[in-house]
């Protein structure tokens, strides 16, 4: 084949296939052009898909040669995607067992963490060595500003699982949801959803029509609900986070009736979630780069004297066989990880603008806020709903984290033990916090000098 002929074809060729060929191919010829198909295994591809005739249906080489690098099976050998990381904003894999004869509800909620403080409790376990007995036990809040539903989505199941057979959008959509469909809004028209809108104007035929058509095919219906990213005074980000939250209980025509009456409405947290319950935390860890074996894996440093470094795994392996295995420690990235943390018990529901969101109890009855003193550390304060939650969470301050409920009945001792705190810390988390308000901490100072 000349130069002039390569050219040609060159030309004609999309670029990812080019690159297909530059990589596997050192010159045109070893393609087999008996009749301008490459040999594939031991079989001639035909562009009709049949195998072994010499007929060709192209009327030259190279249209041959794009029709036949466009197949499927070429696409398989060398345009694998790359290696993704995690997306922070969540797409729940499993979502609690539906239970038909229970009224309709939400399972599911995204909120943001702001950091973590300690309680003071009294202990409910009788013939344990601390019932009714005083501890102190680690708690994180997580701030929860209602969730705004926008949408409605049906399942149907096929034997390769869940399809999407419709979805149903809200007639007004906030700027902050518009966002997430935009990779650079200031610069965008801002058009997003302007001609969906107008099917609400000639009676709701078509919406109706496609509601209908979920209730009657669709087995898992599940709403579109975004965050209130604004009221979120700490974050930079504008752009609303936004998740599918599956409906549980009763049939099909009342998730969809129940779904389509939240559109454009708040859905606060403590319309899913109740104090003293268990739930799931699902999230993406704090990112800490690429780390070597002994902080990523633990591994025993090596003695002083070793030759060429000692934080290192003396031996990865026999000769044979003559790889690596995928047990051996080795260095790599460490953190920003996608993790599931079960049964996390909360132990308050705080709601903005009520006592609960303070941080007084029972038996403590000084005025103070749940943030502490000078606020929390690279978050600020905690002006909407929030949840207490028992030890920590995955993910930095500010992450988003999806708060599920459990996918287990749950019978334990610790699950059904009624929590009654007795002290929430609202003290200084930057540095040694000794005063839990601004009053107390001017009455032990008194009159400071000018």
């Amino acid at each position: 084949m000349s130069n002039q002929g390569w050219s040609l074809k060159r030309a004609l060729l999309p670029k990812p296939l080019l690159g297909f060929l530059e990589r596997n191919t050192n010159e045109p010829e070893i393609w087999r052009n008996c009749c301008h198909r490459p040999l594939v295994g031991d079989h001639f591809f035909l562009s009709s898909g049949s195998v072994g005739n010499d007929t060709c249906f192209r009327k030259n080489k190279a249209a041959c040669l794009i029709a036949n690098l466009s197949t499927q099976d070429m696409v398989l050998w060398d345009f694998f995607p790359e290696k993704e990381l995690p997306v922070t904003e969540e797409k729940l894999k499993a979502f609690p067992k539906d239970d038909p004869t229970k009224p309709c509800r939400l399972t599911a909620f995204l909120a943001y963490k702001a950091g973590m403080t300690h309680i003071v409790r009294e202990v409910e376990k009788p013939g344990s060595k601390l019932h009714k007995k005083e501890t102190c036990e680690a708690v994180t809040i997580i701030e929860t500003p209602p969730m705004v539903v926008v949408g409605v989505v049906g399942y149907v199941k096929t034997p390769r699982g869940l399809r999407s057979l419709s979805t149903v959008w809200a007639q007004h959509l906030s700027e902050e949801v518009k966002r997430r469909f935009y990779k650079n809004w200031c610069k965008s028209k801002k058009k997003a959803f302007t001609n969906y809108s107008k099917k609400y104007e000639d009676g709701k035929k078509d919406i109706l029509a496609q509601l209908e058509k979920m209730k009657k095919y669709c087995t898992v219906i599940r709403v579109l609900a975004h965050t209130q990213i604004r009221k979120m005074k700490g974050l930079k980000q504008k752009k609303a986070h936004l998740m599918e939250i599956q409906v549980n209980g009763g049939d099909v025509a009342k998730k969809v009736d129940y779904a389509y009456s939240f559109f454009e409405k708040q859905v606060p947290v403590d319309a899913i979630f109740q104090k003293d319950e268990m739930i799931d935390i699902i999230g993406v860890t704090k990112g800490k780069g690429y780390e070597g074996v002994v902080t990523r894996w633990g591994v025993t440093r090596l003695p002083r004297k070793t030759h060429r470094g000692l934080r290192k795994v003396a031996c990865i392996g026999a000769w044979h066989p003559a790889r690596v295995s995928f047990t051996v420690a080795r260095a790599g990235q460490n953190g920003y990880h996608h993790r599931t943390e079960m049964n996390k018990k909360i132990y308050k529901v705080g709601k903005a603008g009520q006592e609960s969101h303070s941080a007084m109890t029972e038996f403590d009855r000084t005025e103070k806020d749940i943030t502490p003193m000078g606020g929390f550390p690279h978050y600020g304060i905690v002006k909407d709903d929030y949840l207490l939650i028992k030890g920590c969470c995955v993910g930095p301050k500010k992450r988003v984290v999806t708060l599920r409920q459990s996918l287990l009945k749950q019978t334990s001792r610790v699950a059904l033990e009624d929590i009654k705190l007795k002290f929430i810390d609202t003290s200084s988390k930057f540095g040694h916090g000794r005063f839990q308000t601004t009053q107390e901490k001017a009455k032990f100072y008194g009159r400071l000098k000018a």
